[in-house]
């Protein structure tokens, strides 16, 4: 059976601090209340400006990451090895230990989850106007449990309709967040103009 919450959230409803390459942005944490700094999360999504042409990211030895760009193409190494090239809306997963180096200015799309406690996954979205899609079929293909699901809408227009009826209309930088336990929930997705968007599932261990 189907117990779980949905909420919209919104640009004013994010926190947004500089890092040393640019600005970054969370979008959501858990639990809630939880501070990046204090290194007490069970996960975060966030996006971030990188701009810098090279830059060096955070070390996180207790969380494995996922990263995707959602603008312009990014080349990482991980420990000195070699660089990796990573075009627009392609996931990337890495250990949140690794010393991370990377080059290319670009908005990315990150998935921070605590080790031995959580699992992810992102999947890129795109669609032109007037299609459609099932996300529930495209997250159990991949995933087959999770209990919280975000979908951010990077650019367009995208309606989300539940099972019960219930449609959400995601513009330009808001997030869908769906928590809890969904049992055989569906729901829709379809774009009111292009979309750029990626919903990230989380899982715990």
């Amino acid at each position: 059976m189907a117990e779980y919450q949905a909420e919209l959230l919104h640009k004013e409803d994010y926190k947004t601090t500089e890092w040393s390459g640019g600005m970054t942005t969370e979008l959501s944490i858990a639990p809630e209340g939880s501070v990046y700094a204090d290194r007490d999360f069970m996960w975060r999504l966030s996006s971030a400006t990188v701009e810098l042409e090279e830059s060096d990211f955070t070390c996180l030895p207790d969380y494995d990451r996922i990263i995707m760009t959602l603008k312009g193409d990014i080349s990482l190494s991980h420990n000195n090895d070699n660089w990796i090239d990573l075009p627009e809306f392609t996931p990337h997963a890495f250990d949140g230990k690794d010393e991370t180096v990377s080059k290319g200015k670009v908005i990315d799309f990150n998935l921070m989850l605590r080790k031995g406690q959580c699992a992810g996954h992102v999947v890129p979205l795109r669609m032109e106007e007037g299609e459609g899609c099932d996300l529930r079929s495209i997250l159990t293909f991949e995933m087959p449990e999770y209990e919280a699901v975000m979908v951010y809408c990077y650019k367009g227009t995208l309606a989300i309709t539940l099972e019960n009826g219930s449609e959400y209309l995601l513009k330009t930088g808001d997030t869908m967040k769906l928590t809890g336990s969904f049992g055989g929930a569906s729901w829709s997705c379809s774009a009111k103009t292009a979309v750029a968007a990626v919903v990230a599932a989380v899982h715990f261990q």
